[in-house]
């Protein structure tokens, strides 16, 4: 005789049955306008050059990123971050070609505004990092180190000129006290109150940016860490947080995103201005890397770690496979 009662009556798997029940009852749903790409454009190159670290990444031409900013809008992805390689020669202590109408990241700003309009935000990194002959994100004292209010006049210029360049969105990446304040009167003085601040609220000093600095032909000697934050710490994000939106942040932003997934959900849930997640380098290669040796499912890790990083509380991420992930999507 059967005894029935032995068996669970509740069942979460009846849930779970086909893809349209698991469609159905999904509660993280990705975009393809939740997703921003990250480009690197070089100065003085004739063809696209593949990071090694980074397999199917470039520095683009000015030529190739607009096809690029092309194909991201036909996939439906909301933005593009625009990163500037200028040539050796070109870079100094103070990262002039940073703030240069004629220097290469703001000759692509324009190039990708007239190539896309407003169909995709154009968004600048705005940082000496890549500008600086020393790699680093700001002006040094006579002592080596980073000047944080010498820099954030640079800071201030530096946003001028994306404004007039034609970016929508400018993003301080450099972690330096006040930027987000400086940034925002600086675009105000020049009548730019519509160019939007995405700040970089929590950017850690991680070993997985270690990709990035070959893309942005990084002169980097040392590290960040007496700016960029440390990767042990939880509450030093929320007063950041609270910094930079009482200084007019329009939208904030967590840098690594997966290895900070707690970070993120803290601040997606403190706050009521859109929150951004980046997907940075490291994670790329990571991917990248065990599935070209058959260890994982490529497509489907891309696509689990974009949607884990939307369910901790991430509106949009910029990650380098935005345009093939949109494209997954549809």
């Amino acid at each position: 005789m059967t005894t029935y009662g032995s068996f669970p009556g509740t069942r979460p798997r009846r849930l779970r049955t086909t893809p349209a029940m698991r469609r159905m009852v999904a509660e993280t749903r990705l975009h393809p306008a939740d997703l921003i790409l990250p480009a690197f454009v070089r100065e003085g190159v004739g063809e696209p050059v593949p990071i090694a670290a980074m397999p199917g990444v470039v520095q683009h031409t000015r030529d190739s990123l607009k096809k690029a900013a092309a194909e991201a809008v036909a996939a439906g992805v909301s933005g593009i971050m625009l990163f500037g390689v200028p040539e050796e020669s070109r870079k100094d202590a103070l990262g002039t070609v940073g703030t240069d109408p004629d220097g290469i990241l703001q000759v692509a700003l324009r190039d990708v505004r007239a190539e896309v309009g407003d169909e995709l935000l154009v968004m600048s990194d705005l940082c000496l990092d890549e500008f600086t002959d020393h790699g680093h994100c700001g002006v040094l004292d006579d002592e080596g180190r980073v000047d944080n209010d010498a820099t954030l006049e640079r800071y201030a210029e530096m946003a001028q000129v994306q404004a007039d360049a034609g970016a929508h969105v400018v993003g301080p990446s450099g972690m330096m006290d006040g930027q987000i304040g400086v940034v925002r009167d600086a675009l105000d003085q020049i009548g730019r109150e519509d160019v939007a601040v995405l700040a970089y609220t929590a950017k850690y000093a991680s070993a997985f940016f270690g990709p990035f600095r070959e893309a942005v032909g990084s002169s980097l000697t040392g590290d960040r860490r007496s700016y960029q934050q440390d990767p042990a710490n939880t509450r030093e994000s929320m007063r950041e947080l609270a910094l930079d939106l009482e200084e007019g942040a329009d939208m904030v932003m967590v840098k690594p995103a997966g290895p900070y997934l707690d970070i993120l959900a803290r601040v997606a849930e403190a706050v009521d201005v859109p929150v951004a997640a980046y997907q940075v380098s490291g994670e790329y290669a990571m991917i990248e890397a065990a599935a070209e040796r058959g260890w994982i499912d490529r497509e489907q890790a891309v696509l689990e770690s974009l949607t884990g990083i939307k369910r901790a509380g991430a509106r949009n991420i910029l990650t380098y496979w935005a345009t093939e992930a949109a494209r997954m999507l549809r």
